[in-house]
């Protein structure tokens, strides 16, 4: 029924660094066996005041030549203003310098939806009520 000196464990709601390091590595492993990298480059983009201080940007990495834009974010000062595509385009072309054929990024957020809708993002997938009340949205943007 199960192999032998081998259980599942409680959850665990606080990992260690050491046990998300070997999960890390072992999925990495299994991924380079089956002939895909494990290489996630980062890439950032900041909007600074004149003090160095941080009012917006963009935060996300580069695998499998496709760029994933984890977090973009902007002070509510700044919003409007068209700055959220300016960061999506600098981050982009640099992207597509490396060699990269898309990008991909996901919202809950109506509005942030509208400008990536705008920009070029299509929408391939949706959770809805993710967080509840609200739609989860997958995009991409082919380059």
């Amino acid at each position: 029924m199960g192999t032998p000196g081998v259980y599942i464990a409680n959850i665990c709601l606080n990992p260690s660094e050491k046990d998300l390091a070997t999960l890390n590595a072992g999925l990495n492993a299994f991924n380079l066996d089956e002939g895909i990298s494990a290489q996630h480059d980062p890439v950032a983009v900041f909007i600074r005041d004149t003090n160095g201080d941080i009012q917006g940007g963009l935060y996300g990495n580069i695998a499998w030549n496709w760029l994933h834009v984890r977090w973009l974010w902007l002070s509510t000062s700044l919003r409007g203003q068209g700055l959220a595509g300016k960061l999506l385009k600098t981050a982009e072309a640099h992207a597509q310098e490396i060699g990269c054929t898309g990008a991909y990024i996901d919202t809950f957020s109506p509005a942030a939806l509208r400008v990536y809708t705008r920009l070029g993002y299509e929408k391939f997938g949706e959770l809805q009520d993710f967080p509840p009340g609200r739609t989860r949205t997958f995009l991409q943007k082919k380059f």
